[in-house]
């Protein structure tokens, strides 16, 4: 099969062509190559990419695609198509890639989420709605009260899997998957695919294709990543330390801890620096403020839990730091991509106290390379680097550099 280059080789209807063109996107993402022929044809799909590599474009074009080719008008409270996502962040972002594909499309949808009122999101399904994307707990309240149900749904997509079982959903899933139809057209993508997502999948997909255009919880090739060992004493001073390089221009730092995220902000805002935090103790209304300030460049630094590690799709974050080692390694390929994208060259640096060496080496593990070593900075720590560590080569921290922009979800 000859390898497809251009979106006009894909076979979308003119006006999904038009609404690309209309982003001066021209080739797609590999992902997106191979998976919209086969969700076009009807096929059940399990996807797995590297975070940043346009997977809510894989989806959301054919879906859109198929709803148009057989046109009906929304029934109240009975969505055709339900996108699952693990947080709230996520949900608006795929909801605004599904407003920029079907522009030139009559087809309506609705956001559905937590952390803010109802009234907009069940007048919304009161008028009908033919695409419902949604958390799994906003969307099983809804249906509670009887606002929603799930009997006419024909698509069925659940994002970032993975993810959605690390964070406790799988009994909410089971509810809802309780209540969809039998025959239905099933999509699961994530950026990694550990077993007891293949097994999920197993069970919930007919006879499915599986896309996997990256090695399973791979890297993207453009972050450059170093590890820093240092004591957790000086972890506050390095960061200091390095955010007097001005080549640290937007930076998106984890802690593990909202607690923990809001005490870097707030010393970073003391000295000057101006940072805010994010997490899932703060209202829907104030994440967004948080999240627009920061894509606006208000903010050069933003401080998260790993509620950020999905969903967050930011242009320009030059540099992740993570200041606090996940304990889950899927968290950090989760993590780290969100820089490097569309394109660009990004920086990952983590710091690693005695006590995150088991972290680092499951990590280690799981993206199947050595992360290399940074000792060129005034708090590193021998004792908190294991023996087995090899010497690192200083070098000068690198601005991002601007590429090939590819469709982005």
């Amino acid at each position: 099969m000859e390898p497809i280059e251009t979106f006009s080789e894909l076979r979308l209807i003119e006006p999904l062509q038009r609404a690309i063109r209309a982003q001066n996107y021209t080739t797609p993402t590999p992902i997106q190559a191979a998976a919209i022929p086969h969700l076009l044809a009807g096929r059940d799909l399990l996807g797995c990419a590297q975070t940043g590599t346009g997977k809510t474009a894989a989806f959301a074009l054919p879906i859109l695609q198929r709803l148009e080719a057989r046109p009906s008008a929304p029934v109240p409270g009975a969505p055709r198509v339900l996108v699952l996502s693990p947080t709230r962040e996520l949900a608006a972002q795929i909801g605004e890639s599904f407003e920029t594909y079907g522009r030139y499309l009559r087809i309506r949808q609705a956001v559905i989420y937590g952390g803010v009122n109802q009234n907009a999101q069940v007048r919304a399904l009161r008028r009908g709605v033919h695409i419902a994307i949604a958390t799994p707990g906003r969307l099983l309240d809804l249906k509670d009260q009887g606002h929603i149900r799930l009997d006419r749904l024909q698509t069925f997509v659940l994002d970032e899997a993975d993810r959605m079982l690390d964070m406790g959903f799988l009994p909410d899933l089971k509810r809802i998957i309780a209540c969809l139809p039998r025959e239905r057209h099933s999509l699961f993508f994530s950026a990694t695919l550990p077993a007891h997502v293949g097994g999920l999948a197993a069970s919930l997909l007919r006879d499915p294709v599986r896309v996997e255009v990256t090695p399973q919880s791979s890297t993207v090739d453009l972050i450059e990543q170093r590890v820093l060992f240092v004591q957790q004493a000086n972890k506050r001073p390095l960061l200091d330390h390095l955010l007097r390089d001005e080549a640290l221009v937007r930076m998106l730092i984890f802690t593990r801890t909202k607690r923990g995220a809001d005490k870097v902000a707030q010393q970073l805002s003391r000295g000057g620096v101006e940072a805010d935090a994010i997490h899932g103790n703060k209202s829907q209304n104030a994440r967004n403020r948080v999240l627009d300030r920061f894509r606006r460049g208000r903010l050069r630094v933003l401080v998260a839990t790993d509620l950020a590690a999905r969903g967050l799709d930011v242009e320009g974050i030059s540099h992740v730091i993570n200041y606090d080692m996940p304990h889950e390694p899927e968290s950090y390929v989760h993590r780290i991509g969100r820089t490097g994208r569309a394109g660009a060259v990004g920086m990952a640096l983590s710091f690693c106290d005695a006590s995150e060496r088991s972290d680092l080496r499951a990590i280690e593990k799981l993206i199947r390379s050595t992360i290399r070593v940074d000792r060129d900075h005034p708090f590193h720590s021998e004792a908190a680097q294991p023996r087995e560590g090899g010497p690192a080569r200083p070098r000068r921290l690198r601005r991002p550099v601007r590429g090939r922009r590819p469709v982005r979800a």
